[in-house]
């Protein structure tokens, strides 16, 4: 090795790599310290006369530093020295890191398996096959395509079993709900697989021929949330494949496993570099997005998140598009049947314990109806079971993290202390390990209580009285969401109502009916761009206009 110094992180102090190799021998295998010298800041060269004098031996700066306070980490620990549960996709190759991190089963609340910390020199790498594989992917045709498509369609599908049980540890969901994902993809996949990139005649004459044709963009990077992880990424990897794009995906780092898994079930069914799946903490996804051979950003997740990507993205004028938070609307008309509303609303509230961008998040009812569409929501709830989803009958599993847990516990401690709040089911953590809180139906509450107005993202739904329809659509349109919403009752008064809704996509007598031919996506401070449909090649393609004298 070179003479060359790094800071350690653990010290601050400069090494060489025989130095940092000497000290960590015995605690760590080679790989993992080629891997952290990696990642170790090089020391800035100075101008002649300010050379830095010699670092203390390694064993003393370390015995000092045992009496120095250690700094909390941010985010999950990495390890140096641990197996991970799976590898990376990069290149066609499964690649390790010699870094990992705890995975947590938020059913336990404990970590059940590593997941590889991607490095920085693995991120460019993957960032660098994409862009050579980009060369070739770019021109393949349609029936190319889809037939590597339908491959990892097929490859996925024989998969299944494995892939949710994977998903039921780490992202907590039950088996109905796993399930329901991984048929997601086969219904997601099949629809994509038809996407076709079509030029267009926008005139032809007697003097000029002019094409409008669609070019795809490059590499995109996907950063998948953690409530639909393998969903979620299915829909970054058809959409941008099907239009002749080549990709990097980061998972969540509370769910990474299942997508990591992915990765090594469909490894052979792309050419190599046009399909890479990296696992790693938040950092990993600012390189993705600050890098400059990345030209588009898929995000689903927080809009902190989505507008420190917007930024950032910024600097080297990517195309962005962000899929964001929810705080849904759902207004109850008068007239509507609460038999069959009230199940349809608590389940499209609850789903996937309420951790769904667009499920209903805050409930508007009639006084007409109101007390008695309150008991039949307070009866689903306590009907509910909750549970680790892979116990026989669970339909709710726990909160995914204990962040979220966290802040779903604050929102409904805080809603009980305002005057006139009512808990009419659930209301209290469980008393037992894990992140489980049951489905909690709460009324009373004011327009300002944290509760209706954050996004709670979790299973507790806020249930307001109304009086004047001529109003209610005012108060559901005031928040800085705007992802999507529904009204229910007679078909003609609530798709009227529907239509005044400031929201991204709007149901009537349902809620959360996505599809892949069907654009998506919100509105304010919900979302930038579309996804699906029509939408599909209008944001992974853009347009190159061609004019031919005649």
């Amino acid at each position: 090795m070179s003479s060359d110094k790094r800071i350690d992180a653990e010290d601050g102090q400069a090494y060489t790599y025989d130095e940092i190799a000497a000290h960590y021998n015995r605690k760590y295998k080679k790989t993992a310290i080629a891997a952290y010298w990696d990642e170790c800041k090089p020391v800035k060269k100075k101008g002649k006369g300010s050379s830095k004098g010699k670092a203390e031996p390694k064993a003393k700066v370390k015995a000092k530093a045992k009496s120095e306070p250690a700094k909390k980490p941010d985010g999950p620990k990495i390890n140096k020295n641990e197996e991970p549960l799976h590898k990376m996709l990069v290149n066609g190759e499964l690649v390790e890191s010699g870094l990992t991190f705890g995975v947590i089963n938020p059913s336990t609340g404990e970590v059940f398996a590593q997941c590889p910390e991607c490095t920085h020199k693995i991120l460019n790498e993957a960032v660098a096959a994409a862009k050579e594989a980009f060369k070739t992917w770019k021109d393949t045709s349609h029936a190319e395509r889809k037939a590597c498509l339908d491959k990892c369609l097929e490859a996925t599908m024989a998969a299944t079993e494995k892939l949710s049980n994977i998903l039921i540890k780490e992202q907590g969901k039950p088996m109905s709900g796993a399930q329901f994902e991984m048929g997601g993809i086969a219904g997601f996949f099949g629809a994509f697989s038809m996407i076709k990139v079509e030029d267009k005649v926008l005139k032809d004459d007697e003097t000029e021929k002019v094409i409008e044709k669609r070019v795809p963009l490059g590499v995109i990077g996907g950063i998948c949330p953690w409530n639909f992880p393998l969903l979620m990424a299915a829909w970054k990897i058809g959409e941008a494949v099907m239009t002749g794009n080549t990709l990097v995906i980061k998972p969540s780092p509370f769910t990474p496993l299942s997508s990591l898994a992915w990765g090594e079930v469909i490894k052979d069914c792309f050419p190599k570099g046009v399909v890479n799946i990296v696992g790693g903490t938040n950092r990993v996804g600012e390189w993705i997005v600050n890098h400059r051979d990345v030209q588009k950003i898929s995000f689903t997740g927080s809009i902190a998140t989505g507008k420190k990507i917007q930024e950032a993205a910024a600097k080297t004028l990517k195309a962005v598009t962000l899929e964001m938070g929810g705080n849904d609307p759902a207004i109850i008309l008068p007239d509507a049947d609460v038999a069959t509303v009230a199940p349809m609303v608590f389940q499209n509230s609850m789903a996937n314990s309420g951790q769904v961008c667009i499920a209903i998040k805050r409930c508007y009812v009639h006084e007409k109806i109101h007390d008695e569409f309150v008991a039949a929501l307070a009866e689903c709830a306590k009907k509910a079971v909750v549970d680790d989803g892979f116990k026989e009958g669970c339909e709710f599993g726990p909160i995914n993290n204990k962040m979220q847990f966290d802040k779903v516990c604050a929102l409904v401690k805080d809603a009980k202390k305002k005057e006139g709040c009512v808990v009419h089911a659930g209301g209290e953590k469980l008393d037992r390990k894990g992140y489980f809180f049951p489905p909690t139906i709460i009324t009373g509450l004011s327009e300002k209580t944290r509760l209706v107005k954050e996004e709670q993202f979790g299973p507790v739904l806020p249930v307001m009285k109304y009086s004047d329809l001529d109003t209610i659509v005012d108060t559901a349109n005031d928040t800085l969401f705007g992802l999507g919403g529904s009204v229910w009752g007679p078909e003609a008064a609530a798709t009227a109502m529907a239509e005044k809704i400031d929201a991204g996509t709007v149901w009537v007598n349902q809620h959360m009916n996505v599809s892949p031919d069907i654009s998506f996506g919100g509105r304010k401070e919900s979302g930038i761009g579309r996804q699906m449909g029509s939408s599909t090649v209008d944001y992974y393609t853009e347009g190159k206009i061609l004019r031919i004298k005649k």
